[in-house]
């Protein structure tokens, strides 16, 4: 079959890489892709905002399923137009989206289907949320409501770290739209993993657990970003616990879902607390996490598109999802400045192919004559893959000690949380 991926950054080339590997896959074209993703991907310039170019594009190719791969295009309703002109959809609604898109709307989902995730208040009043501040106490977690790019989040560790979070979301409207309601939740105390899953409306296959790295400093300080790095699998996800995710949050949420009229199909990822009290949600998204695909659908030892036509169709099994035995992890790239700002037209030096035991996906590049520069933000993805998960963060490190950009800034503590689980 023929399947497109909507999207260009690191999540869309690794989707990419791994359909163009799947038996079911012909041909794999991404809208509007990357320079990078070229060698897996035929890359057509059309923007996915323009709903009608799109399916224009789809049906002139007689594509058979369409991946979507960032939240934008799915809260905007990208997959009910493509559904519309008859085109299969890896990709919830644009009401299933919502999870994702609003955080009021997801955490009041799971307050009224009692699924796990931290007390919690909605304001869009300054004052009242100060209020609530000084009477919960610090710390305490602010988060605007819409999509803010992993940045909307501030986990103030006083008072007065939170009510300037609040007046900067509120008053200094930081995040536009996204910021014009607030989420005030308590701080979990815990250990933090993301565990997406394959969901065909009714059907749960989860996938290996991994652990993202949201600060942008090693010891996990500083602001949060999109993402600095990821491993799996995530040796905090023991069994036990990973059945009561399963049990608890995963299955709950897909009947939820379908309960109210929205029946979700696509990737649910649900970022998870691993408290004393068991697994709590930190927050749902409806897509592939980024960077958190580039460790895990390498270790997938499955038909990818086979798979997602499955819960496009309603027929996922079990039995299509497996796992390679090893580790893979990931260290982000970014460039000067991020995530405050983003310095643009840096020239990366180094070899970017892949080899056997690492893989360079990219995030935010161009090319400009005749070499790759940074784009912004998160720049390149280096995976290492290896036996166990010192071998393939060794991997990743050797791989990223051989590509510079002025200004590069990563973090060097990707994977140490896990170590203590594993003596």
């Amino acid at each position: 079959m023929k399947v497109c991926v909507i999207g260009g950054g690191g999540r869309e080339h690794t989707l990419a890489w791994k359909l163009a590997q799947s038996d079911s896959v012909t041909k794999v074209y991404a809208i509007p892709g990357s320079k990078a993703m070229e060698d897996v991907a035929e890359c057509v310039a059309i923007d996915w905002q323009d709903f009608a170019a799109v399916t224009k594009f789809l049906q002139k190719e007689a594509i058979d399923l369409v991946v979507i791969g960032p939240e934008a295009p799915l809260v905007a309703g990208l997959a009910d137009a493509v559904r519309a002109a008859g085109i299969a959809v890896f990709g919830p609604s644009k009401a299933a989206a919502q999870l994702e898109g609003s955080k009021v709307f997801a955490k009041d989902l799971m307050k009224k289907y009692d699924i796990p995730t931290a007390a919690y208040g909605v304001f869009d009043d300054a004052a009242k949320a100060k209020a609530f501040i000084d009477e919960t106490g610090a710390p305490i977690v602010i988060k605007a409501d819409g999509l803010a790019a992993g940045k909307g989040v501030a986990v103030a560790m006083t008072v007065e770290e939170a009510k300037a979070a609040v007046d900067d979301m509120l008053s200094a409207n930081r995040f536009g739209d996204a910021g014009h309601i607030v989420v005030i939740e308590e701080f979990m105390v815990g250990e933090e993993a993301s565990l997406l899953a394959f969901v065909d409306g009714t059907t749960v296959v989860p996938m290996i657990a991994s652990q993202d790295h949201k600060r942008i400093f090693d010891g996990d300080k500083g602001p949060n970003t999109g993402g600095m790095g990821t491993y799996a699998p995530a040796p905090v996800m023991t069994e036990a616990l990973l059945k009561e995710a399963y049990d608890k949050v995963l299955v709950p949420m897909v009947k939820a879902m379908k309960a109210e009229g929205m029946p979700y199909v696509g990737c649910l990822y649900a970022g998870l607390m691993i408290t004393p009290e068991g697994p709590k949600v930190v927050e749902f998204n409806v897509r592939f996490g980024d960077p958190e695909t580039q460790v895990v659908l390498p270790l997938l030892d499955g038909d990818l598109g086979e798979i997602m036509m499955a819960c496009e169709n309603g027929r996922l099994t079990e039995d299509m999802v497996s796992w390679r035995d090893g580790s893979a992890a990931c260290v982000i790239l970014a460039s000067a400045g991020y995530p405050e700002t983003s310095h643009k037209d840096d020239v990366i030096d180094g070899d970017l192919s892949f080899t056997e035991d690492t893989l360079v996906f990219h995030s935010g590049t161009s090319f400009k004559d005749g070499h790759y520069v940074t784009a912004g933000g998160r720049v390149l993805g280096i995976v290492g893959l290896g036996d166990d998960l010192q071998k393939a963060l060794d991997k990743a490190y050797e791989r990223v000690a051989k590509v510079r950009f002025e200004g590069r800034q990563y973090r060097k503590d990707i994977g140490q949380k896990a170590f203590a689980h594993l003596r």
